[in-house]
């Protein structure tokens, strides 16, 4: 079943995985992935989650996406980082690490700092992987149960 909401997750994995220029060449993007909408659907997709030009490191005009900029809350936000980008969590001691695929991790990190969620000092982010840091009390299998739960409502 296409969804408005699955057609936008789809939307955002697809601008986290590709330089996407123009609304005519998502179009193309998502009728490649069952989604067969038209070029004001798009428009209406890429307002609703908040995709911006930008200019990319290459020098290029692309859509971009960040968790947040969508109309839902912070938690909803962070649901759909963790089902779009999140890979794996693990946990050790009072940490989180969190796995994504390379250039996603800000992303996700982003929506946990956003999210506010017990138990969470902070966040640090590479390009790949992300580290949660829980305070002691909380411990990282605690937070590491909480992002699963979230993630899997996304």
């Amino acid at each position: 079943m296409n969804t408005t909401a699955s057609r936008r997750r789809a939307v955002r994995t697809i601008l986290s995985e590709h330089e996407v220029s123009s609304q005519t060449s998502l179009v193309e993007l998502l009728a490649e992935r069952g989604y067969e909408v038209t070029q004001a659907t798009v428009s209406r997709d890429l307002r609703a989650l908040g995709a911006v030009k930008a200019r990319s490191a290459a020098g290029t005009i692309r859509y971009v996406w960040e968790p947040g900029g969508d109309q839902s809350g912070p938690v909803e936000a962070l649901a759909d980082a963790l089902s779009t980008y999140a890979r794996s969590v693990r946990a050790s001691g009072n940490l989180v690490v969190l796995k994504t695929p390379p250039g996603a991790a800000h992303v996700v990190a982003a929506a946990i700092d956003s999210a506010d969620l017990r138990g969470v000092l902070g966040t640090v982010a590479g390009d790949d992987t992300l580290l949660v840091v829980a305070d002691e009390a909380a411990g990282g299998r605690a937070v590491t149960r909480l992002i699963e739960e979230i993630g899997a409502s996304g």
